[in-house]
């Protein structure tokens, strides 16, 4: 069929001309403003901010000439206000972990941070997160500190403020042997509890929220420094009173500590506190590993672990406990038991301990008990107590 006929086959139809308005001189008609009652009926839908612009418009150039309609707008915008539920405004618990998250994991830089030393640089970071919006009471709240001493769980009372004290004078251990000034000055001990008592004790440091700026230039300077001390820096002695960690261990010996106080903060505030990353996690676990057969050493000329089963020779295999870490951070240890200088070795395997990653640092900072540890357990009985007991002997004040 073709188009330009129409369906009786009539001659082609050709469209009349189309005729602009500019042509005839003539222009469009606007059309009518809206009615005073199309207004009103609008102003449920523009106090939901659900006008069009034009309508929108129109409405607010309504109300400056109408009083009853404004009154009216002005009752619907409250009663909308109504309708929103009060939002908070702390910030999501978890946003700041997510961000510093984030922040931790962005590229290397130009003079990197050794790897020994950033889970102590994360930690410090994230305990300076959690402090920096605290007000006044918050630092004065209560944190009850524990560690295990004489075979028994103790405690002691501070606030968060005398936890960040601490934490700033067990850091000036490392502090003094970089070379840097020590926070409580040249004659101050070396032992961490009686440099903590003599800090809480001293009027010249009061436990208030001022310590967090020295405690925390304190922190990046220690980073500073070792990322630009160069190679052999590692090995450097750390005194903690009567036994020393290379500079490496002592780094992760106080990215351990801050987390694990970051925690006792966190819980007398009432704040959410993520584990540290699984790789750093995983390093705090393998120091504490590392460092239990010469602390089982120890115990044992204090009468305080069962005599050794055998003399073995330095490097020799001796009996060995088999320690499986399970979770974040976990993996697998093999501890001497009878010398430090023993070799391990599976044949001469004589127990089995599993322990949750999170149950094994809480035991190693005293916070549970040795017989309340280890869901699984297999072998010398002996030897598994010694081993747990050890773990909790780690910890300190």
């Amino acid at each position: 069929m073709d188009p330009r006929r129409d369906g009786g086959g009539g001659a082609p139809r050709i469209p009349g001309p189309r005729w602009a308005a500019d042509d005839l001189d003539v222009l469009p008609t606007p059309p009518p403003p809206p009615t005073h009652g199309v207004l009103k009926s609008l102003l449920g839908a523009w106090a939901l901010a659900a006008c069009s612009a034009e309508e929108t418009q129109a409405v607010e150039s309504h109300l400056t000439e109408c009083a009853p309609c404004a009154e009216e707008a002005l009752r619907l915008r409250d009663a909308v206000a109504l309708l929103h539920p009060e939002e908070s405004l702390d910030l999501d618990p978890l946003l700041r972990s997510r961000v510093l998250e984030g922040c931790l994991g962005r590229r290397p830089a130009r003079i990197p941070v050794p790897t020994w030393a950033t889970p102590y640089d994360a930690e410090t970071a994230r305990l300076d997160a959690l402090l920096r919006d605290f007000g006044e009471s918050e630092w004065h709240a209560p944190v009850r500190l524990k560690w295990f001493e004489d075979e028994r769980l103790q405690s002691r009372k501070t606030t968060v403020a005398g936890v960040i004290g601490h934490l700033l004078t067990v850091d000036g251990l490392v502090a003094t042997a970089l070379g840097l000034d020590d926070p409580l000055g040249a004659d101050a001990p070396h032992d961490p509890t009686e440099r903590t008592e003599r800090y809480w004790s001293s009027g010249v440091h009061p436990a208030t929220r001022r310590v967090r700026t020295p405690w925390r230039e304190q922190g990046h300077t220690l980073v500073r420094t070792v990322s630009f001390a160069g190679r052999g820096v590692a090995e450097l002695d750390v005194r903690y009173g009567d036994f020393s960690l290379p500079l490496a261990d002592a780094f992760l010996e106080r990215a351990f500590e801050c987390w694990v106080h970051a925690g006792d903060i966190a819980d007398a505030v009432d704040y959410p506190y993520e584990p540290p990353s699984g790789a750093h996690l995983h390093k705090m676990i393998d120091l504490a590993a590392r460092l239990l057969p010469a602390v089982l050493a120890e115990r044992r000329r204090a009468g305080l672990a069962a005599p050794a089963r055998r003399l073995t020779a330095a490097g020799a295999p001796g009996r060995t406990l088999h320690l499986e870490i399970e979770g974040l951070g976990g993996g697998a240890w093999e501890i001497a038991l009878d010398s430090p200088a023993a070799a391990t070795s599976e044949d001469h395997t004589v127990a089995r301990v599993a322990l949750d990653a999170n149950e094994l640092c809480q035991l190693a900072a005293g916070h549970i008990a040795p017989e309340e540890a280890a869901f699984g357990q297999y072998g010398d009985r002996e030897a598994i107590r010694d081993v747990l007991f050890a773990t909790a002997s780690l910890s300190r004040l």
